[in-house]
């Protein structure tokens, strides 16, 4: 019963991802947005007289129901935003999907999920960058996120199926779909070992404006977003706005300045929106996935001597193992850039951690 109501929720015209969570927090359970009365859901903020209609309007509940039909009938998960399997990573955004819905057998909280995004028309050169990467992570235990398009998108999770690496598809379309048909056969492949995502019910098309949702979920499902050929405009580089807006590390790899999908890594490293990569080994590094390096930056701290704004947050982070910046910024009474620099420092001194989300642990 409880799932009925979990998809009637994202089956509601005119309620995103943010309006549901909210009607959820101020009616105080998914079951009670439906039985709550009149006068107090228009009280509720983001709630008008047309919105009041449609949550009154119980035939979402058939449409609920067809879709039950169909996640029992084809083994599919779900996963709804308040449940403990639902991606810890996606639970730190805002307008992270309410519902989503999970065909395979990879775990969406492992340790360390990269994502690989870029260009339909993917060259030579991007496609082997994108090989060597993928091979050089093969000992990291990595799992590997794409959107399953044509170009970097299919050579990422091709790539990833040959290391034997998980890799996970997130779909901007239904399950019952498969686009572009081609990529049917690495579909089924990579139910093996990753699996396909989407937030999107059985009977959705490919339409054009999903994919800008997908890629919401593609940057925000992984610790960084690896954006390998790009052009100024196109998926790859929202893609990576999204995933610096929701404070994940973005990495691109360059190109000649006169190669028009380079431009737009070459952008983002020139505006300070990427870091620049040019092999697996500056990911590792980056990320702290190299564990000889952790190692080493654990014996660096204990002969360092911090000052008085260290000591500060490393002080904080002793009595409470983990904060976010802005948490770190209240408790300190410090302005977040100076917050900002001193996390930097540290981190770079190997006595701090940066984990998903932007919140902060000692080493």
């Amino acid at each position: 019963m409880e799932l009925l109501y979990q998809i009637a929720l994202t089956l509601i015209p005119g309620i995103g991802d943010i309006n549901g969570k909210r009607l959820v927090s101020y009616c105080g359970g998914i079951e009670a947005v439906f039985n709550e009365n009149k006068a107090a859901l228009l009280k509720i903020p983001g709630i008008g007289p047309i919105t009041l209609k449609s949550i009154l309007n119980k035939s979402v509940f058939s449409q609920a129901e067809k879709e039950i039909r169909f996640i029992e009938k084809f083994n599919i998960q779900t996963f709804f935003y308040l449940e403990k399997n639902y991606p810890h990573r996606l639970k730190n955004c805002e307008d992270g999907p309410i519902m989503l819905y999970y065909k395979g057998n990879s775990d969406l909280n492992s340790t360390r999920i990269l994502s690989i995004v870029g260009t339909r028309k993917a060259s030579p050169y991007g496609k082997r960058m994108c090989k060597e990467v993928i091979e050089d992570l093969k000992d990291s235990e990595v799992t590997i996120v794409s959107g399953l398009a044509y170009g970097i998108d299919t050579q990422a999770h091709k790539n990833a199926v040959v290391q034997g690496l998980p890799t996970i598809g997130v779909l901007a379309h239904g399950l019952d779909w498969m686009y572009p048909a081609a990529n049917r056969v690495l579909a089924g492949k990579m139910l093996k070992n990753g699996g396909l995502l989407t937030e999107f019910r059985s009977d959705t098309n490919p339409d054009r404006e999903n994919f800008p949702r997908r890629n919401r979920i593609i940057a925000g499902l992984s610790d960084a977003v690896l954006v390998i050929e790009s052009a100024l405009k196109g998926g790859a580089l929202i893609t990576a706005e999204i995933a610096n807006s929701y404070n994940r590390d973005v990495f691109a790899i360059p190109g000649r300045t006169n190669d028009p999908y380079s431009q737009g890594c070459n952008f983002l490293v020139k505006t300070n929106r990427a870091a620049l990569i040019q092999s697996a080994k500056d990911i590792q590094y980056i990320l702290n996935w190299d564990d000889e390096e952790k190692s080493s930056f654990k014996q660096k701290k204990i002969f360092f001597d911090f000052n008085t704004e260290e000591q500060t947050i490393v002080d904080l982070l002793k009595e409470n193992e983990i904060l976010g910046i802005d948490q770190i910024g209240i408790k300190a009474n410090f302005p977040i850039s100076k917050v900002a620099s001193t996390l930097l420092n540290l981190e770079f001194q190997g006595v701090i951690q940066c984990l998903p989300g932007k919140v902060f642990k000692l080493n």
